[in-house]
């Protein structure tokens, strides 16, 4: 087989440098064209075929990222920045309220016993005035009913170790930490998504003032922790694709080399760490709740997919087999364990304590369950049983439950805290005071992101560029399941999990707005000047809408003005 040719500097309707990978529109270049192409340069400047092969793969607007210290430096300050930034609003007054928020009454309580006995302890009832006064020891030595697997609880957990458990501000501050660190992998992330420093910043800065992001941050509940993992295996997934077409690159001039040819299916990419890192990070999420089985599913057929559409681009004759068979049977082989072994683990709590709930079901009822597995999993299995028959049964009336198809546009945001608090010095003027946390996203925002998803649904479809695939994948993953399970009781907030990928949804058509780099200089400038104006009509929404996201104490009538929607009340 001839050697692999060097990619057309842009694919109809793509920016230079960028590739076009969902079904890839154009053959590898005619021998003639290549030879027209090379004998136009001087000799040292003939790209060598491992250079041919990254144009192809990569881009020259990727391969150009990190190209210099003053990109990788400012690949860094950027999002560090906003990341500053993003950690400055959720930690500001961390402990206010001083008082267990909506789902708090659950994981806070049960991420203390985590942290003095190592299990899910039961409480008493109506134990939150004693617990928000400082009383924490009253919980009973009995195992409490949960329903979602020990990771969340024990990232709450973490945080006992770091101030006063009797602070609120103790309670929240791991999920603080980890909504702040979300903003700085988005950024990176976007950046190497985008192939833009710029582009990643933004997208690290709608994060960084995203309603929801930020209430969620400041709240500790699972479904933050859940986000966070899931983008961490996004990010890795990201790295991974980076690296193995570097490897594929150098391995398939080094076979032309060699042997005058590729072979069949190209040659292996060895061991993808990052994609180990990110099958830790799915299992990680999928110990924290099981709708991390979605995120598992989808990116990694969107990695799978990736190494198919690369060993094409490459000019591997048997492409489809080699990056199915090659590359996706080895992926299963590495990831399956690693996700399930790694949710194996979060258990291990449940497993070594006595007094768990459940962890003696097997022996209490001989003769029942799978039998062939020894007590300890029998009881393991039929806890997991009883887990799935309450999720998918769960049909109690809730003020604020939501109907998927309205999460996209923040239709019934979650109120989380309502207060009338006494006001005997008139801080409100005449009016009453309040207290709320309403987990809305920033409506202009998200519904930006929803008007964007048309647009990103085009390019993907008559432009084949990968990105638009990645930036829908968190939709796919974190979304669209949901509208199964309609019936049962579901919640608003639950759109945190795919926050990130709402902000990227935004960010793409932002980014096609701007323009491309080598754009004329009145189109960049029209473009920055119309991406300048909604960045920072976004910004002040979330400047006017921080202190009901913040527990801040307000005139009830500040309040009203913020409920834009009657659903939102």
């Amino acid at each position: 087989m001839a050697p692999a040719t060097p990619a057309r500097s842009s694919a109809q309707g793509l920016e230079p440098g960028a590739t076009s990978e969902i079904w890839p529109s154009f053959p590898p270049a005619p021998e003639e064209q290549t030879e027209a192409i090379d004998s136009a340069l001087e000799p040292e400047d003939v790209p060598s075929p491992e250079e041919h092969l990254l144009r192809r793969l990569l881009g020259e607007r990727a391969l150009r990222l990190d190209a210099t210290v003053r990109a990788r430096v400012l690949g860094w300050l950027g999002p560090l920045l906003v990341t500053a930034f993003a950690g400055y609003v959720r930690f500001l007054n961390l402990g206010r309220p001083q008082e267990l928020v909506f789902d708090e009454t659950y994981y806070v309580k049960q991420g203390y016993t985590y942290y003095k006995v190592g299990y899910d302890a039961d409480w008493p009832e109506e134990y939150n005035p004693q617990f928000e006064a400082g009383e924490l020891d009253g919980f009973l030595t009995t195992g409490d009913y949960v329903v979602h697997p020990p990771i969340g609880k024990w990232v709450i957990s973490l945080g006992f170790h770091l101030g006063d458990p009797a602070h609120a501000a103790t309670w929240r501050i791991t999920t603080a930490l980890l909504g702040t660190l979300a903003v700085l992998v988005l950024a990176r992330s976007a950046r190497r998504l985008f192939a833009s420093t710029t582009l990643g910043v933004i997208a690290g800065l709608l994060l960084a003032v995203d309603g929801m992001a930020i209430v969620h941050s400041r709240t500790a509940l699972l479904d933050n922790t859940l986000m966070f993992f899931v983008l961490v295996a996004f990010a890795a997934l990201l790295l991974d694709r980076e690296q193995a077409r570097r490897r594929l690159a150098a391995r398939c001039a080094r076979q032309i080399e060699t042997l005058g040819e590729l072979t069949r299916w190209g040659p292996g990419l060895g061991v993808r760490w990052w994609r180990v890192v990110a099958a830790i990070a799915l299992g990680l999420a999928v110990g924290t709740k099981w709708s991390g089985l979605y995120f598992f599913a989808v990116l990694a057929v969107m990695s799978v997919v990736w190494d198919v559409t690369a060993r094409r681009r490459a000019g591997v004759e048997g492409w489809f087999a080699a990056g199915t068979f090659k590359d996706g049977a080895l992926a299963a082989a590495v990831m399956i364990p690693v996700v399930a072994g790694t949710y194996l683990v979060s258990w291990t709590g449940w497993f070594r304590n006595e007094n768990t709930y459940g962890r003696h079901w097997a022996a209490e009822h001989p003769g029942e369950g799978v039998l062939w597995l020894p007590e300890a999993w029998r009881s393991w299995w039929k806890y997991h049983l009883d887990m799935w028959s309450f999720h998918n049964n769960l049909t109690s009336e809730h003020t604020y439950q939501a109907h998927p198809l309205g999460w996209v546009v923040q239709l019934r945001p979650t109120s989380f805290l309502w207060n009338e608090l006494p006001d005997p010095v008139h801080t409100c003027g005449w009016d009453r005071c309040v207290q709320a946390v309403t987990s809305l996203g920033n409506p202009l925002l998200w519904w930006g992101a929803a008007l964007a998803i048309p647009f990103v649904i085009f390019w993907l479809v008559a432009h084949r560029d990968w990105r638009a695939f990645a930036v829908l994948s968190g939709y796919l993953a974190g979304w669209l399941p949901w509208l199964a399970y309609a019936h049962r009781t579901i919640f608003t907030f639950y759109a945190i999990v795919f926050a990130p990928w709402v902000v990227l949804t935004l960010t793409y058509a932002l980014g096609k707005l701007l323009g491309p780099p080598d754009a004329d200089h009145r189109r960049r400038d029209r473009g920055f000047f119309w991406v300048g104006l909604i960045l920072l009509a976004i910004v002040a929404v979330s400047v006017f809408f921080y202190p009901i996201w913040t527990a801040q104490t307000v005139p009830y009538r500040f309040w009203q003005l913020h409920m834009w929607l009657p659903s939102w009340v």
